[in-house]
């Protein structure tokens, strides 16, 4: 039985956790492309290590959507980070909208929430 990665579990001080937390969460946003139909080549998916305190983030940027993950002192129910933007020059974007860290195992569930915040759509 194949356990699924923790991705609530601290990667603060533990290298080895960390970049295995940047590989996974790195993965399941190109699930997460793909469950939007976004083309290869139409967005930039990039990885900021950060400092060994934080967990540092991942991030999905396309034309239209801006979707970051990391481990947030805030708690890990507000551990992804979605907004609109306008274009992959556009680091601010529209109003911050977050969820759980939990939706990284369910790209398909991301991608109805992403929707949601991003067009207005029924999840």
């Amino acid at each position: 039985m194949t356990v699924a990665f923790d991705f609530r579990r601290s990667v603060a001080y533990d290298d080895a956790h960390k970049r295995e937390f940047h590989r996974l969460a790195r993965r399941q946003l190109g699930l997460l492309a793909k469950a939007l139909d976004l083309a290869p080549g139409s967005y930039d998916l990039r990885s900021n290590m950060a400092g060994i305190a934080v967990s540092g983030e991942i991030t999905l940027h396309a034309e239209h959507i801006y979707i970051q993950v990391s481990q947030p002192f805030g708690g890990f129910d507000s551990g992804i980070l979605i907004r609109t933007c306008k274009g992959r020059k556009d680091y601010v974007g529209g109003p911050n909208n977050f969820t759980s860290l939990d939706l990284l195992h369910d790209p398909v569930k991301l991608a109805r929430m992403v929707k949601l915040v991003t067009h207005g759509d029924r999840p």
